[in-house]
C-alpha cells in the first residue's frame, strides 16, 4: 500500500457511532478551474451621459412608458375639445348660447358625481377592464349628442346624451397612477423621478387644454359644426385603447378595500381638496373675465390667444420644474406656490385697469407670467394627493382632486360671469385674485396636516 496519499484518496474515520467519510484535500493540488468566456459587456449607448443629466430621458428610458404616454396624450387632447365643440355645435344649430351653456354645465355636474365612482372601479378591477367600456359609453354619448343636434331632436335629449359622456375616465389620473406604481419604492431616486413625472403630466394637461379648444374651433368652423365632437370621440377612444393595451406598466387591481380607507376620510386630503376647489375658481374666473374684457375692448378675436399664453406659461414652468430637485416639505412648498400665484395674479388686474381702457398686450404679458405659477402649484398639489391617498385608492383620490378642480372652475366661471355683467370687466380680475388668496388661507391652515408626510430629500 503506498504511503503517500493523493487528493482523491478517501479516508475513513470512526468517531463514536458516526462514520465520517473524509477526503484529504490540499489546495496545492487543486486544478485551476477552466476559464469560460463570459457574456460580452454591453456597449453603452452614446446617449447615456445625456440621460444622466436629463431627468426626462431617464424617466422615459423605462420600457413601456413611451407607449402609454403616447396613448394617454391622444386620449387627453379631447378633454379640451368637448365643451367648446358642444357649445359651438348647439349654439349654431339652436341659436342659443344659454341652452349650450346649460347642457355643458349639466354634463359637468354629472361628471362630478360619476367620475369618482368610475375611478373607484378602476382601482378595484384594473385600468384596462374599466377604462375601455367606460370610454365606449362616453364616445357613444358624444355621437348621440351629435345626432340629436344634427336631426333637431328635442332639447331634453341633448342633456341626456351629454350626461352619458360623464363616464369618461380620468386619463391623466390613470397616467399618474402608473408613474406612482413604477416608482413606488421610497428612495430618493424614485422621489425625484416621480417629481419629474408629475411635472410632465401637468405640462401635458396645460398643452392639451391649450391646443384642444383651438383644434375644436378650427374643425367646427372649417369643416362642419359636428366635426369637433366627432373628432374628439375618435381620439378619445383610440387613445384609451392604446393606453389600456400597455399592460406591463399597469398597476395591479386592488379588489375590494376597506371603506374606512376611503380618501375622503383623511382630514388632510379633505383640506387639500378645498385648496383645489379654490384654485379651480381662479382658473374659471380668469377665463370668463378675460373673454369679457377682450370683447368689451373690441378684441374678441384675440381672447383665445391671450388665454393660450397663460397655458403656455404654465406648460413651460411645468417642464422646467420637472428638471429641478423635488421639495422636501411639500406642504410648505404648496403654500409658497399659492402665495406666488396670488402675487402674480395682481399683474393682470393692474394691466387691465391701467389707463382709461386698459391694455390687452399688457394683460397678455401679465397672464403669461401669472401662468408660470400654475404648474408648480398643481404639481405640488397632485404629489400631495399621491402621498395622502392609500395606494389601493390612488385613482379615486386623484379623480376627487380633478373633480374639486372642475367644480371650482364652474363656480369661478359663474361668479366671473355675474361680476362682468354688473361691473367693468377690468375689475373682474379682482375675483381670481380673491380666490387665490382664499386658497392660500386654506393651504396655510392645513400646512401642518400636509407637512407630516415629507418626501425623501433629493
Amino acid at each position: 500500500m503506498p504511503n503517500s496519499l493523493t487528493p482523491d484518496t478517501p479516508l475513513l474515520a470512526v468517531t463514536g457511532d458516526n462514520l465520517v467519510l473524509a477526503r484529504r484535500y490540499d489546495a496545492r493540488f487543486a486544478p485551476e478551474p477552466p476559464r469560460t468566456p463570459g457574456p460580452p459587456e454591453p456597449s453603452r449607448p452614446a446617449r447615456t451621459a445625456g440621460r444622466r443629466g436629463n431627468p426626462y430621458a431617464r424617466l422615459f428610458a423605462i420600457p413601456g412608458t413611451r407607449a402609454f404616454t403616447a396613448g394617454n396624450l391622444l386620449a387627453r387632447l379631447p378633454m379640451g375639445m368637448f365643451s367648446v365643440s358642444a357649445v359651438i355645435m348647439i349654439a349654431g344649430s339652436r341659436g342659443s348660447y344659454a341652452l349650450a351653456g346649460a347642457v355643458t354645465a349639466t354634463g359637468l355636474a354629472v361628471t362630478a358625481l360619476v367620475a369618482p365612482r368610475t375611478a373607484r372601479l378602476v382601482d378595484r378591477y384594473g385600468q384596462a377592464r374599466i377604462a375601455v367600456p367606460a370610454t365606449v359609453i362616453a364616445a357613444l354619448g358624444s355621437l348621440a349628442l351629435l345626432l340629436c343636434v344634427r336631426y333637431d331632436a328635442p332639447d331634453w335629449t341633448l342633456f341626456a346624451a351629454y350626461a352619458a359622456t360623464a363616464t369618461t375616465p380620468n386619463t391623466g389620473g390613470m397616467s399618474r397612477a402608473r408613474w406612482a406604481h413604477l416608482h413606488r419604492e421610497a428612495t430618493p431616486e424614485n422621489a425625484a423621478a416621480l417629481h419629474t413625472a408629475n411635472s410632465f403630466e401637468q405640462a401635458a394637461d396645460e398643452l392639451c387644454f391649450m391646443l384642444g379648444p383651438v383644434l375644436a374651433a378650427f374643425l367646427c368652423t372649417a369643416l362642419f359644426p359636428e366635426a369637433g365632437t366627432l373628432t374628439g370621440a375618435i381620439l378619445l377612444l383610440t387613445g384609451v385603447l392604446i393606453f389600456a393595451a400597455q399592460r406591463s406598466t399597469e398597476p395591479p387591481a386592488t379588489g375590494r378595500t376597506d371603506a374606512a380607507r376611503a380618501p375622503l376620510h383623511s382630514p388632510a386630503l379633505a383640506a387639500l381638496l378645498a385648496v383645489f376647489l379654490a384654485t379651480g375658481a381662479v382658473f374659471g374666473a380668469t377665463e370668463v373675465v378675460t373673454l369679457a374684457f377682450a370683447d368689451d375692448r373690441g378684441h374678441q378675436a384675440w381672447a383665445g390667444a391671450v388665454l393660450a399664453l397663460q397655458a403656455a406659461g404654465s406648460c413651460a414652468a411645468g417642464l422646467l420644474l420637472g428638471a429641478l430637485r423635488p421639495a422636501r416639505r411639500l406642504g410648505r412648498r404648496l403654500v409658497l406656490c399659492i402665495a406666488a400665484m396670488s402675487a402674480l395674479l395682481s399683474l393682470p388686474l393692474l394691466a387691465a385697469t391701467a389707463g382709461a381702457s386698459g391694455s390687452l398686450p399688457l394683460l397678455a404679458c401679465g397672464l403669461l407670467i401669472a401662468g408660470a405659477a400654475t404648474a408648480p402649484t398643481m404639481v405640488t398639489g397632485m404629489t400631495l394627493v399621491q402621498r395622502l391617498t392609500p395606494a389601493s385608492r390612488l385613482n379615486e383620490g386623484m379623480t376627487l382632486a380633478v373633480t374639486a378642480l372642475l367644480a371650482g372652475i364652474a363656480t369661478g366661471a359663474a361668479a366671473g360671469g355675474w361680476t362682468v355683467e354688473h361691473t367693468d370687466p377690468a375689475h373682474g380680475y379682482a375675483l381670481p385674485l380673491g380666490a387665490a388668496l382664499l386658497a392660500l388661507l386654506i393651504a396655510s391652515a392645513g400646512a401642518r396636516r400636509f407637512g407630516h408626510d415629507e418626501g425623501p430629500a433629493a
